[in-house]
């Protein structure tokens, strides 16, 4: 069903353009149908802020229950932003206070940048660390992914992500391990996703302490997992919300590190990602850079209009199919009054059913 654009937020007109059912307010208050109000805690940095809306838009609205979707962006102190992405936030982003004192029925986090190698010690921990608390209370779900799945699991569980000493980049292959769990029902049992990060949880340390993997990669470890309470948590180590342009995107940024020296090798491509042809224009690409680099010349613009007719996205799909699911659990769980509702085997002074002594030693 659609969202619903009760702002002005220039996502709401690019969704639009492109295709999807978006309706005015208006429009909605004609419909007799269940609201459900959806958090997206935004961290991602400047150049990535509105792209994130928009992949987090859309499978919001791909969804196929019987509900009109307000999604409610904002995003917390610690972030730096340059004066471009922080008029964007002034216009169009909810304070974190109005968003305690209206409710959600459930809420997303979005991954960040980081620039510390402890988590504790990033500008925006203590703020990430508030919300988490206010949402373990008063949501009825916390979707988090990549960065925000390793912070919630290291601030609730005190399970340290681990360096992978590299970048695990590039799509790819999953199974389903646990297909009796209603969050993966009926999506297929084998299915693409990308990741993008240099650290990781693994199954073991996250099975330790109860939390339940339910797809994983032999190349690429942990994709989804959740709490032990069914779904009070989910869990994503992968980035299923990305655009088949994403990957591409990530490494024209870092082509371009490399030339303004920020990074000493060029980079290698993201893994299982780029075809034949794709490789191919960018090793000529990469050729003509040196040749520039070594002659002083001028470097040549990126190649990418003529790589995205040789982009797949292999990952869509599924990605829909497990939102869907875990909006139809959020719905049918939530009552009217977006009270967190009565879920066996929650602890209501604890419920997201926090290791509090590994916490606090943390």
């Amino acid at each position: 069903m659609p969202l619903i654009a009760h702002t002005n937020l220039p996502t709401f007109a690019r969704l639009r353009a492109e295709g999807q059912k978006i309706l005015e307010p208006e429009a909605a208050r004609h419909q007799d149908i269940r609201e459900l109000h959806i958090g997206l805690l935004n961290m991602m940095p400047d150049k990535a802020l509105e792209a994130t809306e928009r992949q987090f838009f859309r499978l919001l609205g791909a969804c196929n229950q019987i509900v009109q979707f307000y999604v409610h962006p904002f995003t917390i102190e610690g972030l730096q932003r340059g004066p471009e992405a922080q008029a964007h936030i002034d216009e169009h982003y909810e304070s974190f206070e109005k968003i305690r004192q209206q409710g959600l029925d459930a809420l997303i986090v979005s991954g960040a940048n980081v620039t510390h190698p402890d988590l504790p010690q990033e500008p925006f921990w203590e703020p990430l660390a508030e919300v988490f608390d206010w949402a373990k209370k008063n949501v009825t779900s916390i979707l988090c992914s990549c960065l925000a799945t390793h912070a919630l699991v290291q601030y609730c569980h005190g399970i340290r992500r681990t360096p992978l000493g590299y970048k695990r980049w590039g799509v790819y292959s999953h199974r389903v391990i646990e297909p009796r769990h209603p969050l993966v029902a009926d999506i297929n049992t084998r299915f693409d996703v990308p990741h993008s990060r240099f650290n990781e949880l693994f199954r073991e340390d996250l099975a330790r302490k109860g939390l339940k993997v339910l797809v994983e990669s032999e190349k690429a470890g942990v994709h989804l997992a959740v709490s032990q309470d069914l779904f009070r948590v989910v869990f994503f180590q992968g980035h299923p919300e990305y655009d088949t342009i994403s990957l591409m995107k990530e490494f024209k940024r870092e082509v371009s590190r490399y030339l303004e020296g920020e990074r000493e090798d060029y980079p290698p491509f993201p893994e299982n990602y780029f075809n034949d042809k794709a490789r191919a224009i960018l090793e000529d690409y990469r050729s003509v850079v040196a040749i520039a680099e070594k002659r002083g010349g001028k470097i040549p613009e990126f190649p990418e209009r003529l790589l995205l007719p040789h982009l797949d996205n292999t990952w869509r799909d599924t990605a829909k199919a497990v939102f869907n699911n875990w909006l139809g659990l959020v719905y049918q769980v939530t009552d009217q009054d977006r009270q967190v509702p009565f879920m066996p085997g929650i602890d209501p002074e604890n419920p997201l059913g926090l290791d509090l002594e590994s916490r606090d030693a943390a």
